[in-house]
Formats: C-alpha cells, structure tokens, sequence
C-alpha cells in the first residue's frame, strides 16, 4: 500500500490522549469497540480526555490496565467516524520490513514516520519487542506500528534517549492475547495483577486482593480523583470562573488548553521559573506584504496592557505572562478573560483587515 495512503486510513483512527500527569496516543480497533494505549500514559486515571479529527474533545472511562505489558484499554466516544482499523494477521515478520509509526508527539495533531523492523526479538524483563528505527517522540506512546499493508504490527511503548530513533513496539500477538484476555470479563472493567499476570476484573476482585493469588491490587475503580494543588488549583479554579470545563482543559502535567472562538490557547505553569504563561496561538502571516501587519503588531504591543504580541514560525501569538510570586486570582482571572476575548478578536481582525491567514484548525465557518 502507499505511504500516504496508510497515513490518510489512520488520520481519523488514531487520537490524542490527556490527562492531568502526561499525554499520549490510542487508536481505536473497530472490531472490539475500544481504544489502544499504553497503561503508563493513563496510569493513575479513571478517566481521560480524547481527541481527533473525527470527534469531539470528550472525557471516557479506562476499562483495562496492564502494567505488565504498558497496556490500557479505553472505552469508545459515545459518537464517531474513526476508521476501521485492522490487526495483523501474519505470524511471521522479516527484518528490513517497512514500517510506520503514527502519533502526537509533543501535542501535535498528528505525524507519521517510516522506518524498518531491526530486530524481532528484543527481550526486555521477560517481554519480546519489535524494535524499528521509525522515529519516536514523548506523546507517541500507545501510537500503532503498521506495516507496508496498512495492517497493525505493534503499539508503540518506548524508546532509548539519545539512541538514534531507536524505538520498541509490542507485538499485535500480545497485543491480541491480552484483549483476549480482557474480553473475558464481559465488559466489565480489569487489571492485569502483577504478582500472576492474571487479568482480575472489578466482579471478581476479593477485597483490594486478587482472587487468583491473593496479592494487593489496586482497582481502577478504587483510584483516587485528582486533585490539583498550589498554583495549579488556583490557574483551575479562575478557569472554571470564567465558565471552561476544566476536565477537558488538562492537557498534561500544568497545562491547559482553552479554545475560546478561533483562538486556541495554550496556559502553562512553569514551576523551575515560576512564570505562568498564556499563549493565544492565532492566525498566520500572510504569504506576502507583511509590512502593515508587522506595523500594526508592533503599534498593538506599545497600546497593549499586560498582552503581548510575537512571531514564531509564521504563527502570530498573543501572550499573557504572570509570575507566580504576583499571581493574585481575581487579577489573573481578569487578566485571562481579557487575553481570551481579545484573542479571538485579533484573531479575525488580521485575517480580514491585512489578509492573514487562518489556521486550519480554527478557521471560522
């Protein structure tokens, strides 16, 4: 099959995941009615935020954790036109196949990279690998591996740092054998016990035991709703105020994603520097005559109270910055609705008035 072919059947199938500790990738496998991650980018979570092209940002349920493989399975959004994607049938894999590895590495909406399987057999803590040289990135993780026949070899779960795109994906066998093992359970939400590798579901567990092998495990359903803490309960808390679910706003550890009209913003807390930041990603510089917009950008950032204007890469971006020493609530409150509702004004300002040009993303209808 053509690469871009394969890259355009996985462009509705494959999502972003966030919670309040990290971020990842799943893909949903149209045949169990679940998604696929990894269990460390869910760790801890009785629910995560989803995203792609063919839904809406929505919050679902983690049925299934297993430590043991970095395994996790996710409920379905309630309404969908994810593509039908295929396990591997084959038995046998060569080195020197092609492979591609698809995801949202660092948050980006989505990317794929070729590359070729190296080894069939890399053994990690008892655990055989298909190792490959497809590049991989932070937020790749729980991402597919697929071969040259658009079919799903792997799921993505770890690289080396600093070892040459040198990434490992679980094999579709095990991959296979574990929904397998959680379809047993007939829905019903499971984990993997560490002690037996047997799979224990939230029916049959004995007290906070397994019932298999009488080891401690803990539940999904018993795991505790977080709580955030500091700054970051006060950078929530003025979001809430200002009207946005904040569930759905978490996008990792201290950050934030507020959609507000066009503008798509970004609040991060920096805890090493202490600096809250607020970036209002716009539309883009235009492809020629630049010079009024640059005019007009530099008059707004000498008129403009606590908001600034910047270039990156042709994006234009409105931020807001705050120390947390200064932070004061009802301040800060004020200070975001403001970057908020002046964001989405700039933002169809210059596209109408100096001709930039609309993100794709949040085009206006």
């Amino acid at each position: 099959m053509d690469i871009q072919k394969i890259i355009d059947q996985y462009r509705n199938a494959v999502i972003q995941i966030a919670t309040p500790y990290s971020t990842g990738t799943g893909f949903y496998l149209y045949e169990y009615d679940i998604i696929i991650t990894n269990e460390h980018v869910v760790r801890d979570n009785k629910n995560v935020v989803i995203n792609g092209k063919s839904m809406e940002k929505q919050m679902v349920s983690v049925l299934y954790v297993d430590p043991k493989y970095d395994l996790a399975f996710l409920s379905s959004p309630s309404t969908h036109k994810m593509s039908d994607l295929k396990l591997s049938s084959k038995k046998i894999f060569q080195e020197g196949d092609t492979v591609v590895a698809v995801g949202h590495p660092f948050g980006l909406k989505f990317t794929a990279t070729q590359g070729i399987l190296s080894s069939l057999e890399h053994v990690q803590k008892n655990i055989t690998y298909l190792q490959h040289d497809a590049a991989l990135n932070p937020g790749n993780s729980g991402g597919p591996l697929i071969d040259f026949h658009g079919d799903i070899i792997g799921v993505n779960t770890f690289i080396i740092r600093n070892g040459n795109n040198i990434g490992f994906s679980l094999p579709v066998k095990t991959l296979h054998e574990a929904i397998l093992d959680f379809k047993e359970g007939k829905g019903v939400a499971g984990v993997r016990c560490n002690s037996c590798s047997n799979v224990v579901f939230e029916n049959t567990v004995d007290s906070g035991y397994c019932n298999i092998c009488g080891s401690e495990i803990t539940m999904i359903a018993d795991l505790e709703t977080y709580e955030p803490v500091g700054i970051n309960k006060s950078i929530e808390s003025l979001l809430v105020d200002l009207g946005y679910d904040i569930n759905l706003s978490r996008k990792g550890p201290s950050n934030w994603q507020i959609i507000h009209g066009s503008a798509d913003i970004q609040v991060s807390y920096y805890e090493k520097t202490g600096l809250i930041v607020g970036d209002a990603f716009l539309c883009k510089l235009p492809k020629k005559d630049i010079k009024p917009i640059y005019t007009f950008l530099l008059q707004q950032n000498f008129n403009l109270e606590g908001l600034t204007f910047s270039v990156k890469d042709q994006a234009i971006i409105l931020s807001l910055l705050i120390y947390d020493q200064y932070f004061k609530i009802n301040t800060a409150k004020e200070l975001f609705k403001q970057l908020f509702e002046t964001a989405d004004k700039y933002d169809v300002l210059l596209v109408e008035e100096f001709g930039a040009e609309w993100k794709s993303n949040n085009k206006k209808s």
